[in-house]
């Protein structure tokens, strides 16, 4: 039996090569992912190993306010100069060095524009000197405080040479500096990972980074000789006490390629569940495919049972089948993985301004979960095929090859339980815990029960989508053979209908959500002007405090609120605050309901938060900034929260312990007879210095900041086209083995008189048929989902629901057009069938 499986495996290779295809595809995705995040992470490991291989021991503040990677980025606590001289005097310590590495100098480039950075940070720094790693390009290190040196990624990048005058952007307003040197690092490398780098003098470093002087970010010790890093780490720890983290330079490389790590992971996260939906999809189009094998062997298998196999046999003759193509599958698709993950990682490496990723390598997991997943896919898609197979009845050798279609009363009610029960779940899943899992499963589940009722509604909606093809004879033909196996074309269809539906499903809840804060805008903000930036780094576009002074004293201006944002400990809790110059101003600003300018010791809070926290005026509330001591605030007034641009509100004074010590956003309000054309110039000039931030119209704002819902959308899109591109390569499945099923019908109907021309478009109506229903029906289920989504958030403020007719038609077109591409093999193939060998064919 074993002999005669393998035997009939190897005489139909198409069939080998179309059931191994969606297989290869998913696992692709599995092994690149695994692939990917195993590169980038020993790219990370190398990356901050050279980045901290000069430091022997480093000395920093303990966080005031602690955050992850995924978190947002950590604030550092200075350190007083003082430190410098006690980590030097204690015991071990050949050399203690104060410096300044902070997060937030922006070069601004010989264009006149702000070199930008994905990734990477744009680091401000004091000037040391170089070292083993370092090394000087031209000229030399700054000296006076009106002079920089730049590493070289930002010199290319900026296009700018020693003694060019050099606009730099800090905490402080624009600065023009002279730039003196330009360095590298060894074996001739312009950055490490792409981090741009400027360096200043050390008092200069300590105002434009800090705010301050007399401060440094971390403290480097030099271990004298003899003595080791771990050793000198320890006595500085005793000497310092536990207010202070004394770390080695492995141990600070370590846990910042872990914190990367953890990154990469929720990365590799999304890829795994992207590759989920693609074998999901596969799984469609390998049942299928082993349904359609089972029908073409019936006369085979009838013969293997008359001659003495067991149901037992037959079952596993059809499951080595599936073993041997998933296995086979399962290794294509892991040799593709690892060629999906080099590209992943040589894209990374690119936009990330030049890292230098490490050698590709496969790590065990990407192997065992590529040959797991692939053989597990194809062998549990191909059980009920196989099932079926085994109660074929040995009379059957001697009937026709064709078997009866069976009634969809079965099928149909378990499909309906299984909508019912994904339904529930996701009902749980939205409207009661807020579960991703139960979301998840609801939608899963749900999939599974559309795709069991789809047999009953695709004859009606087939036929009658058959019928815009109905006015020839290979039309009516094409409409016929594509409703007359429902099951056939259920699952054809329920493969696209996934892929579809999830994108049509994202589409909605992302235009909802996108209109809802638009109109939300638009109806409560009377703010006229916006003065803010678009964010292409790790932090936010700033710009002077003394714009909002001078904006406010332009004429025919009513009121100017500015904002700024962080991360504060409130009462031991983190939580994101926003502080304003002036809350009356802001609200007027906004057209809120009149508060009060908060003093230094005052805040203000959203209804919602502070019946979440049990707050109420009168309340003092401790709260810890990322810089500074403790502070004790009082609530004075609450307020609703979309009427104000925060949920918790602090004075301006807030603002000196931030990370980011200046604005972020700006709202202007016109006065009566005030026009937008005759103030937004005069503003536009106020911030002429600053190349990140403009000043805009409230409606080109909201669209600027929206526009990153688009960017989503369209990684969305190109995620799940893998899994659209599976259910094509089903659709041509389908029709491939079809033709080869029905090579008698051609015969008979070539003989008869129909063309071969006529036979191709028969082929492709049939294929454009299934296709067209495949998206319609994912149209409708994703706009279901999605708007059960959006009826979910309405208590977060979406309240607008959006269906995307645009694409939705765009998606019914391309089916279509995807139909016609299906078609293109299959149809050649049925129109070259010889008639006389096809009229014997058996």
């Amino acid at each position: 039996m074993l002999r005669a499986t393998l035997k009939s495996l190897l005489a139909r290779k198409l069939r080998l090569v179309l059931s191994g295809l969606a297989v290869v595809l998913g696992v692709m995705f599995v092994a690149g992912a695994f692939v990917t995040t195993d590169t980038l992470g020993r790219t990370f490991d190398k990356l901050f190993a050279e980045g901290y291989s000069q430091v022997d021991v480093a000395v920093t503040a303990k966080p005031k306010v602690a955050v992850s990677e995924m978190e947002g980025e950590q604030i550092l606590t200075p350190l007083p100069a003082s430190l410098v001289d006690q980590v030097a005097a204690v015991p071990g310590v050949a050399k203690a060095t104060g410096v300044i590495s902070d997060d937030g100098a922006r070069v601004i480039g010989s264009d006149g524009k702000v070199v930008t950075s994905y990734g990477p940070p744009r680091i401000g720094m004091n000037w040391v000197g170089t070292d083993d790693l370092m090394q000087m390009r031209s000229g030399r290190g700054p000296e006076k405080d009106n002079e920089i040196a730049v590493n070289e990624a930002v010199a290319k990048a900026a296009g700018i040479k020693v003694g060019d005058q050099v606009g730099v952007l800090t905490q402080l307003p624009k600065q023009t500096f002279t730039l003196v040197g330009v360095w590298g690092y060894t074996n001739d490398r312009d950055s490490i990972g792409g981090v741009q780098e400027v360096a200043f003098t050390t008092p200069q470093a300590q105002r434009s980074m800090l705010g301050k002087t007399g401060v440094f970010t971390q403290i480097y010790a030099d271990s004298a000789d003899g003595r080791t890093s771990e050793a000198v780490r320890d006595q500085i720890a005793a000497r310092l006490g536990s207010d202070y983290e004394v770390k080695t330079g492995q141990q600070l490389a370590d846990e910042s390629s872990a914190e990367f790590k953890d990154a990469l992971g929720f990365f590799n996260n999304i890829l795994l569940g992207f590759a989920g939906v693609a074998l999901f999809v596969g799984t469609f189009l390998i049942l299928n495919t082993f349904s359609i094998i089972v029908a073409q062997r019936t006369r085979e298998l009838a013969l293997m049972r008359a001659l003495g196999a067991g149901r037992r046999q037959v079952i596993g003759s059809v499951l080595v089948e599936a073993f041997v193509i998933g296995l086979v599958a399962a290794v294509l698709g892991l040799g593709a993985g690892v060629g999906v993950g080099a590209l992943l990682v040589t894209l990374f490496g690119s936009m990330s301004g030049g890292l230098d990723p490490a050698t590709v390598g496969v790590p065990m997991a990407a192997i065992l979960s590529s040959l797991i997943v692939g053989v597990v896919v194809t062998v549990v898609a191909a059980v009920l095929p196989a099932v079926r197979a085994s109660r074929i009845s040995p009379i059957a050798a001697m009937q026709d090859v064709a078997t009866p279609d069976r009634p969809l009363t079965k099928v149909t009610v378990t499909g309906a339980v299984i909508g019912a029960a994904g339904a529930a779940l996701l009902g749980v899943g939205l409207y009661g815990n807020d579960s991703l899992w139960l979301i998840l499963g609801g939608v899963l589940v749900t999939f599974i029960g559309v795709a069991l009722l789809t047999p009953l509604i695709s004859k009606p909606v087939v036929g009658a989508l058959g019928r815009l093809f109905s006015w020839s004879v290979p039309g009516r033909l094409g409409r016929l053979n594509s409703g007359r196996n429902p099951r056939r074309t259920a699952i054809t269809a329920a493969a696209l209908m996934v892929g579809i539906a999830l994108v049509t499903g994202v589409t909605v809840v992302i235009g909802s959500v996108k209109q809802s804060i638009a109109t939300t805008a638009e109806t409560t903000v009377k703010a006229e002007i916006v003065i803010g930036g678009d964010q292409n780094g790790p932090r936010p576009p700033v710009f002077d405090e003394a714009v909002l002074a001078r904006a406010a004293a332009i004429p025919g201006v009513r009121a100017v609120g500015g904002v700024w944002n962080e991360q504060v400990l409130l009462d031991g809790e983190r939580d994101y605050v926003t502080a304003t110059d002036n809350l009356a101003k802001l609200a007027d600003a906004f057209g809120s309901p009149p508060l009060p300018a908060l003093k230094s010791d005052q805040m203000a809070v959203s209804t919602e938060v502070a019946a979440e926290r049990g707050w109420a005026v009168g309340t003092v509330v401790k709260a810890q900034m990322p810089r500074g001591e403790e502070h004790r605030y009082t609530v004075v007034a609450t307020y609703d929260e979309e009427r104000v641009p925060g949920a918790i509100m602090l004075p301006k004074a807030a603002t000196k312990e931030f990370g980011l010590t200046q604005p972020i956003v700006g709202f202007v309000r016109l006065a009566d007879g005030a026009t937008v054309s005759q103030v937004l110039p005069q503003v536009k000039a106020l911030v002429a210095d600053s190349p990140e931030v403009n000043a805009t119209d409230r409606s080109s704002f909201v669209d600027q900041q929206l526009s990153t819902f688009d960017t989503v959308i369209l990684m969305v899109q190109v995620l799940l086209g893998l899994a659209i591109l599976i259910a094509v390569l089903g659709v041509i499945n389908t029709l491939a083995l079809s033709v080869l099923e029905r090579t008698r019908e051609l015969g008979l109907l070539r003989a008869v008189g129909l063309g071969r021309a006529q036979t191709m478009r028969m082929v492709t109506v049939e294929a454009v048929v299934i296709s067209v229903f495949g998206a319609l029906l994912g149209v409708v289920v994703g706009s279901g989902l999605g708007a059960a989504v959006v009826q979910a958030l309405e208590g977060e403020g979406i309240t607008e629901l959006v269906f995307p007719w645009s694409q939705m038609a765009v998606y019914l077109g391309l089916a279509a057009l995807v139909g016609v591409l299906a078609a293109v093999l299959p149809s050649i193939k049925a129109a070259r069938l010889n008639v006389l060998a096809a009229i014997a064919h058996d």
